[in-house]
């Protein structure tokens, strides 16, 4: 088993590299997937947000609004530490459960989006990141994803910098290029982590 973690700034495409991944063949686990279970309705993080954080943060069906909750935490560094105490140990926990469940050949890509703010990179044998420019991040957030520039800034900001995340990076996707071409930049990562796991077996 070859364990990948894939990260990269918000709005920097990552979301669409671990699906071309995917569809090369790798088994995602998606911590951002993850992290919406285990504050879903009914369970103990769900309960823990809401005691932290009060019921303001819950919509009218008791589920987590999530947009409310973003525009506490992401504009106060200390608020979101506290969510991040909370989450992060459930969200690993069910990843360590799901990368016991593949396939002992298996190529297994961990989407975390806060790889390099929790210092994660030497849980897997490979880092990849998709790197994108603040000014690409930006457009895309603001025109894809609906955000206010007030909003996507913050978000930025709340993250690691460009800088610390191409530092820990074994490999870099370029993603500020048009989708047929970071197809064809996916492929031949792909091709690359193929290799180093028989190598990795080979050396068994």
């Amino acid at each position: 088993m070859l364990k990948v973690g894939l990260t990269g700034g918000i709005g920097a495409g990552k979301s669409e590299v671990s699906r071309l991944l995917v569809e090369h063949g790798a088994v995602l686990i998606d911590a951002d997937r993850i992290a919406r279970e285990v504050v879903a309705p009914g369970t103990p993080g769900l309960a823990a947000v809401v005691e932290a954080f009060g019921e303001e943060v819950l919509a009218d069906d008791g589920s987590l609004d999530r947009p409310r909750l973003g525009s506490i935490v992401f504009a106060d560094p200390e608020r979101l530490a506290v969510l991040n105490s909370i989450v992060h140990p459930l969200v690993g926990t069910r990843s360590r459960e799901l990368e016991e469940a593949a396939a002992e050949d298996a190529v297994v890509v961990h989407d975390v989006p806060l790889l390099t703010e929790n210092a994660l990179a030497p849980l897997y044998d490979v880092v990849v990141v998709v790197d994108a420019s603040p000014e690409t991040q930006l457009d895309r957030l603001v025109s894809l994803r609906g955000m206010t520039e007030q909003d996507a800034r913050a978000r930025m900001a709340a993250q690691a910098t460009r800088e610390r995340r191409l530092e820990i990076a074994d490999i870099v996707i370029d993603n500020d290029v048009a989708l047929e071409e970071l197809q064809r930049r996916v492929k031949d990562v792909w091709d690359e982590l193929v290799r180093r796991a028989r190598g990795a077996r080979a050396d068994r």
